[in-house]
């Protein structure tokens, strides 16, 4: 049965989705905002906040090893442990904004602006 189940998942093959999952949470972390469909951006959120909160709730070492995981670049990872760790160390959770800029030209799909929460990008 598939009671309470969460269902985030992108429409592409399992190895094609994790590592558009682990390409789009490594420039957002970079970055600090991004432009993508609503989908993805519903897939990634949930990742990106838990990252966070790993970073500020494990010790250095065990966060780095369990961001690794998932994050493709050493500046990203780095820049959680050093940044957005004390940019967000009063702050429990919701580190992530979208907000929705329309559809997309060639398709029609709904894109959204995916940012950090308190960052200079999204201002």
């Amino acid at each position: 049965m598939r009671h309470r189940k969460s269902n985030l998942r992108l429409n592409e093959k399992p190895a094609h989705g994790r590592m558009v999952e682990r390409n789009l949470v490594t420039s957002l972390l970079l970055y600090e905002a991004i432009r993508t469909t609503r989908k993805r951006a519903r897939v990634i959120r949930p990742i990106v906040d838990r990252l966070i909160a790993t970073a500020k709730r494990q010790t250095p070492q065990i966060a780095i090893r369990s961001i690794n995981t998932l994050v493709t670049d050493r500046n990203a990872s780095r820049k959680i442990m050093e940044v957005l760790r004390e940019r967000y160390k009063n702050r429990t959770s919701g580190f992530t904004r979208a907000v929705a800029v329309g559809s997309r030209k060639g398709d029609g799909a709904e894109m959204v602006d995916l940012s950090l929460v308190d960052s200079e990008s999204s201002k």
